[in-house]
């Protein structure tokens, strides 16, 4: 279905879209151009041939598009999960802090990527900074903090809105005479996430106004149309945008349309849950068992929530379908996922918590663990060794052994 909308609607969208300013940018172009060769034999592909019994298969090319195809977005989001658990975050209690913005705000984030960045930034700041006095308050001293965020520019409805989901461990870390002691926290109460989201919003409107990105503009070609029409969802442009008080939760703040939720906790030994929360927070913009044929031949998109008003489900005409679609495709050179504090690359403590790519395991190196693990030290953090990243081949073929992601 997905695939027929595109080749159906794809010369119909480009030609609409030129006649609006400039039109689309060119990755938007090619990464619809590749999803229609993504996956087609005629258009390349791989022999594998089994050494034993001499068996061939034939491996179609893949587009590795970070918008249009659900299917490479998919294998992205395995890889991205599997790397970061078996090879990146350590055996901790972890907590995600998800930050959205309003409108007026989200507009100006999805135009200017490195505005995006900064105000990231100064998020993560907030939170190591609540995390550090926490800390300080039980008598910890020289804690460190950090985090891997994911940047989404999309929601369930497949409207623009730009928002952060950053996992950050439920503690600090502590160095201890050459060794790095996890130091776990309680919950951070209600009233700490509110103050901290007073802080969060503050500082971001602060920066807004210094670069002085918050007067608005109108949109300057055709994807910023789109992603106008995107991010007001139903509504035109002259009716007023009116939300429904949001519902009470705990660890959860709202404040003239910023929102801050900090309820997901995962445990240590929750490896499982942390993967998946990791594939969830990488994920693509379409889910694929949401799509369905309607009955008058639109496609329906069934949304994560019911609206307020009891609609389950969005309809679209093919060529609607790729208007929203063609606002949600990020940037090039864009990295979703950013790691920020301990787990920086230059940061003083990441080689006792992150695995560095190319080392191997050495015999001393597995006897001083053995010796560690029969003393009981199991919350002493050693610098780690492990194998080089995952390709993407790699990653597909483990991952497809577990659970295959639905094809197109």
């Amino acid at each position: 279905m997905r695939y027929e909308a595109v080749r159906e609607n794809l010369a119909t969208l480009l030609a609409e879209a030129s006649e609006v300013g400039r039109g689309l940018p060119r990755y938007v172009e090619q990464d619809f151009a590749r999803y229609l060769e993504c996956g087609v034999l005629a258009h390349g592909f791989a022999r594998v041939r089994c050494e034993s019994c001499k068996d061939e298969l034939l491996v179609a090319f893949a587009c590795k598009g970070r918008g249009v195809c659900p299917s490479c977005s998919a294998k992205r989001a395995h890889v991205t999960a599997m790397h970061l658990v078996e090879q990146v975050l350590p055996h901790v209690p972890f907590r995600q802090w998800t930050l959205s913005f309003p409108h007026r705000v989200q507009w100006v984030l999805f135009k200017d990527v490195g505005l995006l960045s900064d105000v990231l930034t100064v998020f993560l700041r907030a939170v190591f900074a609540l995390q550090c006095r926490r800390a300080w308050r039980q008598g910890l001293r020289g804690g460190q903090a950090g985090a891997v965020s994911f940047i989404q520019f999309f929601g369930s409805a497949l409207q623009v809105t730009p928002h952060f989901h950053s996992l950050v461990p439920d503690g600090v870390f502590v160095p201890r005479e050459g060794r790095v002691r996890f130091e776990p926290l309680p919950p951070p109460t209600q009233g700490e996430v509110e103050r901290l989201l007073k802080v969060v919003r503050h500082r971001v409107l602060r920066l807004l106004e210094k670069r002085g990105a918050l007067p608005a503009q109108g949109p300057e070609d055709a994807l910023q149309v789109y992603q106008a029409h995107s991010l007001q969802r139903r509504l035109r442009w002259t009716e007023v945008d009116v939300r429904p008080p949001p519902r009470k939760q705990p660890r959860c703040a709202f404040l003239e349309g910023f929102s801050l939720h900090a309820n997901t906790h995962l445990h240590a030994n929750d490896r499982h849950g942390l993967e998946r929360l990791c594939r969830y927070e990488a994920r693509g913009v379409l889910a694929l068992e949401r799509l369905k044929r309607a009955e008058d031949g639109r496609i329906a998109y069934r949304m994560k929530r019911p609206l307020p008003d009891g609609t389950t489900h969005l309809l679209f005409t093919g060529l609607e379908l790729l208007r929203r679609v063609a606002s949600l495709v990020p940037p090039p050179r864009t990295n979703l996922t950013r790691v920020h504090g301990v787990f920086a690359p230059g940061a003083q403590l990441r080689p006792f918590l992150v695995p560095q790519a190319g080392w191997v395991p050495t015999l001393e190196a597995v006897l001083r663990l053995a010796v560690l693990m029969l003393l009981g030290t199991t919350t002493a953090i050693h610098p780690k060794t492990c194998r080089m990243s995952l390709s993407w081949t790699q990653g597909t073929a483990i991952e497809s052994s577990r659970s295959s992601p639905k094809s197109r």
